[in-house]
């Protein structure tokens, strides 16, 4: 499904599935080099259980880390969930996105709750990417990973307040967006890698396993989209099972291979959480400096992990 990548339907909530795992999740993250900021922040429709969830999370330059997780009962397909909120001001170019409310604040051993404020705004850097253009969903494969998916860089502009202090923001990012039947239990592992190196090159990378391995994800460069189709990927683990260092290798479409390395600089653990006595996964989401050759960038590194 390539025709209409670029058309606006594609960057709004769409029709309703019935499937009891169908949702609508849009996400964006940033990184300000200058002020070594990191944010990221998700906000997910389930309407066949009545439920919208939130989070999004701030890592500050001192090690600190801003967050805030939440859900509420679904009534309306706005893109508000407690004090977060995306709008889309021209569709596949720019959004605005909000946050204001209280965030617990962890150092440490220690923690506390500190008045935050964001008011973003994200403008794309490259046209839109579906996934289905790399053939990651072409087969029968991971029934509950079916979602369509696209992916979009671009950079970021505005404020930061926490508590007294205000910082302007400036930098790079990415916004992800999938519908569709989704289980985040589902895998037994899945990795996915964002990083911009500048405002014309970046790439974006999900490795999904589970019964198979699906690999997916597109390289910006020239001017251009060119899909990614396979990949190859080695982490090295702190003890705690966090990510640390990584190698990675992907394959265009025209067989073209790009080796890129990471260090992980920070991460946040993410737990899941059910109802359901099952074991569930946990997700890292980590800060990583990339190189590619003599090129450096900065993106997030998200690894999916039982």
């Amino acid at each position: 499904m390539t025709e209409g990548v670029n058309q606006p339907e594609t960057d709004t909530v769409h029709p309703f599935g019935k499937h009891i795992s169908w949702s609508e999740v849009f996400y964006f993250n940033f990184y300000d080099r200058d002020e070594d900021i990191c944010a990221f922040m998700r906000i997910g429709l389930k309407p066949n259980t009545a439920e919208k969830s939130m989070f999004c999370y701030i890592m500050m330059p001192d090690r600190s880390v801003l967050g805030s997780r939440d859900q509420e009962h679904f009534s309306n397909n706005d893109l508000k969930v407690n004090g977060l909120t995306f709008e889309r001001v021209r569709p596949e170019k720019e959004w605005r996105v909000k946050y204001s409310g209280a965030m617990k604040r962890t150092h440490g051993a220690s923690s506390g709750i500190v008045d935050t404020s964001l008011d973003l705004t994200y403008l794309a850097l490259n046209k839109t990417f579906d996934y289905r253009e790399c053939g990651l969903w072409d087969k029968e494969f991971a029934p509950q990973m079916a979602a369509d998916h696209t992916e979009q860089f671009g950079k970021i502009q505005g404020t930061l307040r926490t508590g007294d202090t205000e910082l302007q923001l400036n930098g790079l990012g990415e916004k992800d967006h999938a519908w569709g039947v989704k289980d985040w239990t589902a895998p037994t592992t899945w990795i996915w890698l964002s990083c911009q190196f500048s405002e014309s090159f970046a790439f974006n990378l999900t490795k999904l396993m589970e019964r198979d391995v699906a690999d997916g994800g597109f390289i910006h460069a020239d001017g251009e989209n060119r899909p990614i189709t396979k990949a190859l990927v080695n982490t090295e683990c702190e003890a705690n099972g966090a990510p640390k260092k990584l190698r990675i290798w992907f394959w265009e479409k025209n067989r073209e291979v790009h080796q890129v390395e990471g260090v992980v600089l920070r991460y946040v653990k993410i737990p899941f959480t059910d109802t359901m006595e099952r074991t569930l996964p946990v997700m890292y989401a980590c800060l990583v400096r990339y190189r590619k050759g003599d090129v450096h960038g900065y993106g997030i590194a998200e690894y999916l992990t039982r």
